[in-house]
């Protein structure tokens, strides 16, 4: 058997990140920047109000309650060529620029209009409470200074930093692309139609189950359907995958001694390596690079031979594959969060030379820490019950974690205190 460390080593250093693309600013939510982003323009690109009132000039209601004119009106995305003056007011709206010659924004709350709002110079207003210099005034360059390095390479894009892109107009950005990774079940005896099981058949369920996890790496799940038990058909399927996308997931076949159809095929028309990998649940793993294309100019699409028994696959999938196809798309954090956990009612488990990953549900506690404990059945078969964790204790080789001992912990996600 062989680390996990080595395992992921092997994985990860075949799995490079994909060439960068261009891409409108607003497509790329979810990606990587590529290239440094820096600030071409200033935001907000003129000094304008932060609230709806009036612009004044601060020395003017330092004595308030005062009484001004009301010399013009400014809405957003409109201006004035007026020049305020001490001892007058233009009214103005939240957005609209600050007129030349003011220096501050009385808030309409602490104002009273004396006439009607229609601005044809009779119409006053009463200040009722004073304002310091640069009070409710957005400054040029207050949010993003031109020039500025916004963003470097390796970030990841959020909506909002989506939204700071298009500010700047950033208008295309260089991103690693999205990964398109092909999933795939095989064998005679499984059926997702529907239909009453016959003798011999079970119900797919762990190409649903990958798609989801492919999806949720942050990658473009492509469904390949349940491909029979027959060599022919397989090669042929795996072929079209890789030529069409940029990894492959499958799932059984992996275990020594097996034989089974995506083994021998893969073995035939791929670079495998078939590990047994020192951890429980998900032992045997295969990992190998596909290549298609031209000779010259061949691309080698990897792929991730996962054990059958579901709960193997999933744990399989979250060690190996996952921070692969995360590395491929750019990410410079590609684990999931590790932190030291308190198990609560203890997590017992046997010598045997592996690292044990325990499926665990995993709160904050009162005291501010993360308390897991298991969520029961553990055999790599009982997916039922590893479907309610929310987290994955790594429990070393030994008699395990005692109730109240720190456990380091592998967040999926995290719940509330139950």
């Amino acid at each position: 058997m062989i680390d996990i460390t080595e395992a992921r080593s092997y994985v990860l250093a075949r799995c490079p990140a994909a060439v960068p693309v261009d891409v409108p600013c607003r497509e790329a939510t979810g990606l990587v920047l590529a290239a440094a982003v820096v600030a071409a323009e200033n935001v907000p690109p003129f000094a304008n109000s932060a609230v709806d009132g009036y612009a004044v000039v601060a020395a003017s209601v330092a004595a308030a309650p005062v009484e001004l004119p009301v010399v013009g009106e400014v809405a957003a995305g409109a201006h004035t060529d007026r020049v305020l003056q001490p001892g007058e007011a233009i009214r103005i709206m939240t957005g609209a620029p600050v007129p030349a010659g003011a220096d501050a924004v009385v808030m309409v709350e602490d104002t009273e209009l004396l006439g009607d709002r229609r601005v044809d110079g009779g119409v006053r207003v009463r200040v009722r409470r004073s304002v310091a210099v640069g009070v409710a005034v957005r400054r040029v360059g207050d949010d993003v200074r031109a020039g500025a390095a916004l963003y470097p390479a390796g970030t990841f894009v959020t909506p909002a930093v989506a939204g700071v892109l298009a500010s700047v107009n950033a208008a295309v950005v260089s991103v690693v692309p999205r990964a398109r990774v092909a999933v795939l079940s095989t064998g005679d005896e499984l059926i997702d139609d529907g239909s009453p099981l016959q003798p011999g058949q079970i119900r797919e369920s762990n190409r649903t189950m990958l798609l989801g996890a492919v999806r949720d790496a942050g990658c473009d799940a492509i469904d390949l359907g349940i491909v029979r038990d027959d060599e022919t058909v397989l090669e042929r399927v795996l072929r079209d995958a890789a030529a069409t996308c940029d990894a492959i997931v499958t799932s059984g076949g992996v275990s020594m001694g097996d034989y089974d159809v995506v083994k021998a095929v893969l073995s035939q028309i791929a670079d495998m390596r078939w590990m047994q990998i020192a951890i429980k649940p998900a032992k045997p793993f295969a990992f190998g690079l596909l290549a298609t294309g031209p000779d010259g100019a061949a691309r080698h699409v990897p792929v991730f031979g996962l054990p059958g028994n579901p709960v193997s696959s999933l744990v399989s999938f979250e060690l190996l594959a996952r921070p692969a196809l995360r590395q491929m798309m750019g990410h410079t954090v590609i684990d999931r969060p590790l932190v030291a956990a308190i198990a609560d009612d203890g997590l017992p488990r046997r010598h045997d030379g592996k690292t044990h990953y325990v499926r665990v549900f995993a709160a904050f506690a009162a005291d501010g820490r993360v308390h897991v404990r298991s969520v029961g059945a553990q055999g790599s078969h009982q997916l039922a019950a590893t479907s309610q964790a929310n987290a994955i204790a790594v429990v070393p080789d030994g008699d395990g974690v005692p109730a109240g001992g720190d456990v380091a912990t592998m967040l999926l996600s995290l719940g509330a205190t139950s």
